[in-house]
């Protein structure tokens, strides 16, 4: 089953990406996930993006188109993927079907997690990112067990620049002028499934799966 993940910054998508690729048992991926750890290792690209994401900003379409491809292309991805931060434009989506078409297959489903603008920068602002890993908290949804430390590896937690609310709130006017209109993308291809964001993460989980058929 191909899946792509829908919804603004904060929505809570990257959690549910994660949970239906484990359902489903297939790859979850986050373009979000490759950014950093290109930023981490200082490459150009890493470089670019970084520049991009710190101010807000939607990275690119040839930054990610031809990566997110590659990645779709590979072994495990056979069965299925969840996309977790991409398409973000109608020219990635449209990208995208061609990339699918060309290995003989088609998106299944875009799930879009709806949550409103209000609660999204409450959200965004209790994140905290670890400074090594880049395992992610929230002080109220997700805590780590001793404050501003990582369970994982013991490194200090941030609030990223990208998460604080003028950067929260600059994303947000660029999402809904540039990916909100993925929505009536998918809806037109009738593969769009929408769900409350607002509810419970365990609510939200059984709702996107009593949408997907599970």
């Amino acid at each position: 089953m191909k899946i792509i993940m829908l919804g603004a910054p904060g929505a809570g998508k990257g959690t549910q990406a994660a949970r239906v690729a484990d359902e489903y048992r297939i790859p979850h991926i986050s373009t979000g996930d490759i950014f950093r750890a290109n930023i981490k290792g200082g490459t150009e690209l890493g470089k670019k993006a970084k520049g991009y994401m710190d101010a807000g900003k939607l990275v690119p379409d040839e930054l990610v188109c031809d990566l997110v491809a590659d990645r779709i292309s590979q072994e495990d991805c056979k069965d299925g993927y969840v996309l977790d931060g991409f398409p973000r434009t109608i020219p990635q989506a449209e990208a995208l079907d061609k990339a699918v078409a060309a290995m003989n297959g088609k998106i299944d489903f875009a799930v879009n997690i709806d949550v409103p603008d209000e609660a999204i920068v409450k959200r965004m602002g209790g994140r905290r990112a670890c400074t090594n890993c880049g395992a992610t908290y929230h002080v109220e949804f997700n805590p780590p067990k001793q404050a501003d430390t990582c369970d994982v590896c013991g490194s200090k937690l941030v609030l990223r620049d990208d998460d604080k609310p003028e950067t929260v709130k600059t994303r947000l006017s660029v999402y809904h002028e540039q990916t909100q209109p993925l929505i009536d993308y998918y809806e037109d291809q009738k593969i769009l499934v929408t769900v409350d964001g607002t509810k419970d993460m365990e609510e939200v989980f059984s709702s996107i799966k009593e949408k997907l058929g599970a």
